[in-house]
């Protein structure tokens, strides 16, 4: 099993930045991160930002050049920075990781832009 904590979330105005943090313990041998996704009230889960093969990323279009995604193997950890908050960015992020075919998630984090 593997388990995924996030954490990191906030309120913060609109403008602001926050880091969040995806830190995963358990049976991490061979794990794979994915990414981290969000959802907001009443919307379906989407993804925010994803790693791709050789070490690229992939970012949903309405965060492109204001989230970060990145990683730290030694830590077990996954980031997300949030630069240039808006109020739309408002929901609960998510990450996953990938191991042995099988997805893990966290319990998310709560992110909460006012304008």
């Amino acid at each position: 099993q593997v388990q995924l904590v996030e954490s990191g979330g906030g309120l913060v105005q609109a403008g602001g930045s926050l880091r969040l943090s995806c830190a995963a313990s358990g049976s991490i041998f061979s794990i794979n991160p994915m990414g981290w996704y969000r959802q907001a009230p009443g919307k379906q889960r989407e993804l925010v930002a994803g790693f791709t093969g050789g070490g690229g990323a992939t970012y949903a279009d309405s965060v492109k050049g204001r989230f970060t995604i990145s990683r730290d193997n030694a830590k077990n950890t996954v980031y997300l920075q949030l630069n240039s908050l808006k109020p739309e960015d408002t929901a609960v992020y998510y990450c996953n990781v990938n191991r042995f075919g099988n997805i893990y998630w966290g319990q998310g984090t709560q992110v909460t832009v006012s304008s």
